[in-house]
């Protein structure tokens, strides 16, 4: 059994932050109702479904990798039977997660306050661009939003490139993460409460914990830190390196790992007495980073991993997605995963990394289409007869 099979979850999330929370906690164990709009379904079903290449029978890459593990029912929110049968599932469950716009989950008297009168015990989540407090609130943002403002992009990259985004959305992705944490705390201080709460997650908040030491480094100096490129703010040499084929990593961030590496490429303008303390080497670090440079690039990518291993100095190939999902420590760790669509053919995808030792959690159904589960969910869950269901959907309350 997963470790959160325990709890059950309504996700009400849509394009990236709000569904990768819930595909980490439905990863998890916890059983997850994706609740849709009736008809079309939520808007990240659009997303690649007609891309030939990044799809698979109508379902893009977003959703079919966002919503694996969970199920989907439709209810129309905005009407009153709607509601009724949302507050229905509320009573039931233990967690309500959602990605709206700031206000959204008010207007649709589906927040934290009104789903409490219907479940003391609820936990709601809401990952949103700026928080629900504070001046703007309201402001709308997506993954580069967060990055912008969050300082991140202020350092990456070069003076020369200028503010550069990360590739991997971490305005998105960061977001998503602070509310599975956020969610698990809330379910243990109701272990403790008895009390369910509301947790509040901002894109932007994220970022600016990501900061974490650039940060107090700043307010200790009072100065902007310079973007670094691929180098480092304080170690020599830290930085990429051209090879013959592929570009590689060095990272020295202790004095021993410098006298392995000047050992490894035996170079005597690299045996400077003064260079075998940090504080030498940051001084003339780009004397230090050419001459690396210069011997890196006599040879492959691959022949230099060997050596650096050998020589136990920190390093890494850069690597194109080729090379990192077919990366055999990745594939030791069910790092890549087969997930079926739910009609049959079955693509490959990342899969969860919390390795627990004595609780399962590598397991994966097939993202839902929509309504896929609706009938199911409310006579199983909810107790509805044929005939309510029926009814329902006739009138599309439910589809």
């Amino acid at each position: 059994m997963k470790p959160l099979a325990h709890l059950t979850m309504l996700d009400l999330t849509h394009m990236l932050s709000g569904p990768y929370a819930g595909m980490v906690l439905a990863d998890l164990g916890a059983h997850t109702i994706k609740v849709e709009p009736v008809g079309t379904g939520e808007g990240t079903r659009r997303l690649l479904e007609q891309d030939p290449k990044h799809s698979i029978h109508g379902m893009g890459a977003y959703f079919l990798t966002l919503n694996r593990n969970k199920e989907s029912v439709c209810i129309d929110l905005k009407r009153p039977e709607g509601r009724e049968v949302f507050y229905d599932l509320v009573r039931k469950v233990d967690i309500v997660l959602d990605n709206f716009s700031a206000g959204v989950t008010e207007r649709l008297a589906i927040d934290h306050a009104s789903l409490a009168m219907v479940n003391p015990r609820i936990i709601t989540c809401s990952v949103t661009g700026f928080g629900q407090t504070g001046p703007e609130p309201n402001r709308p943002a997506f993954d580069v939003v967060a990055q912008g403002m969050g300082g991140g992009m202020s350092i990456t990259g070069t003076e020369e490139s200028g503010p550069t985004r990360a590739g991997i959305p971490i305005g998105d992705l960061g977001g998503g993460l602070f509310g599975v944490i956020g969610v698990l705390s809330a379910v243990a201080a109701r272990e403790q409460t008895g009390r369910g709460q509301h947790v509040d997650i901002s894109m932007l908040d994220a970022q600016i914990s990501l900061l974490n030491y650039i940060a107090t480094m700043y307010f200790l100096s009072g100065e902007n830190p310079r973007p670094e490129g691929n180098g480092h703010v304080a170690h020599v040499p830290y930085n990429t390196f051209r090879t013959k084929t592929r570009h590689i990593i060095i990272a020295v961030i202790v004095d021993s790992f410098w006298d392995a590496l000047v050992e490894a490429l035996d170079d005597d303008d690299l045996r400077k007495p003064e260079y075998r303390l940090q504080p030498g080497r940051f001084a003339d670090r780009d004397f230090i980073n050419g001459r690396v440079q210069a011997h890196l690039e006599t040879e492959s990518c691959e022949h230099w991993l060997e050596v650096l291993k050998e020589a136990r100095v920190p390093a890494a190939p850069v690597n194109e997605l080729s090379h990192a999902l077919n990366d055999p420590q990745v594939l030791a760790r069910d790092m890549v995963v087969q997930v079926a669509h739910p009609d049959g053919p079955t693509t490959k995808m990342p899969g969860n990394p919390v390795k627990l030792s004595d609780t399962a959690t590598q397991s994966y159904s097939p993202p839902p289409l929509v309504g896929q589960h609706t009938d199911r969910v409310l006579a199983e869950l909810l107790d509805y007869d044929a005939g309510t269901i029926a009814r329902l959907r006739a009138d599309r309350v439910v589809g």
